[in-house]
Parts: structure tokens; sequence; C-alpha cells
């Protein structure tokens, strides 16, 4: 069974910091990009930050600078610091885990940000 796991969400103030993990099972981490995508409500889901294998890293231009995505792969666990939060970060944030060669892809449930004063 596949599983992906996010942990760390929570209420954070304007300008503050928090960091998530996804803890992913059930599949082979090393030979998957994964990725941290976020959805506000009545807005789509989009892409936060993406992370290759080898540590190769892309993200929205919304939250360059302020997230770092990073990947422990002894671990199987995804990372996202997330620094100088903003309102607009609200969101529930979901790990995402795609093997294109096999058109396979997995979602966490996700976990809820809220930066709010």
């Amino acid at each position: 069974q596949v599983q992906l796991v996010e942990s760390g969400g929570g209420l954070v103030q304007p300008g503050g910091s928090l960091s998530l993990s996804c803890a992913a099972s059930g599949i082979n981490f090393n030979v998957f990009n994964m990725g941290w995508y976020r959805q506000a409500p009545g807005k789509q889901r989009e892409l936060v930050a993406v992370i290759t294998p080898g540590g190769t890293t892309d993200y929205a231009d919304s939250v360059k600078g302020r997230f770092t995505i990073s990947r422990d792969n002894a671990k199987n666990t995804l990372y996202l610091p997330m620094n100088t939060l903003k309102p607009e970060d609200t969101a529930v944030y979901y790990c995402n885990a795609q093997f294109r060669r096999l058109g396979l892809e997995y979602w966490g449930k996700g976990t809820l940000v809220t930066v709010s004063s």
C-alpha cells in the first residue's frame, strides 16, 4: 500500500515560519519526483515546489526565496520549511509523488496551513 502522510501544518502569524514533512511508504522513493502542491478554498490546486530524485528543484514564483523543498532518500521523507509566511500562503498543502514512465501518481491527504493575524 502506498501512503504519503503530511505533517507540520498549523496556524501561524504573517512573517512566521512552519516546516512541513511528508513521509512516504509503499513506493521506491528514490525514483519518484516529489512535490508540494497547495489548494485554497475556491481555487485550483497549484504547484508549490518539486524535486527530482537527484535533488534538482523548481519553485512557483510566489514562494521563491521563502520556501525550500528537500528530500532525504534514506528516510523516504520530503520536506518544506516555509519562511516569511503570508496570508496568501493559506491553503491545504499536499504531498505528491510521481513516476511518469509508469504513469504513477500518488497524493497525501493534505495538511492545513493557516497564516493569519
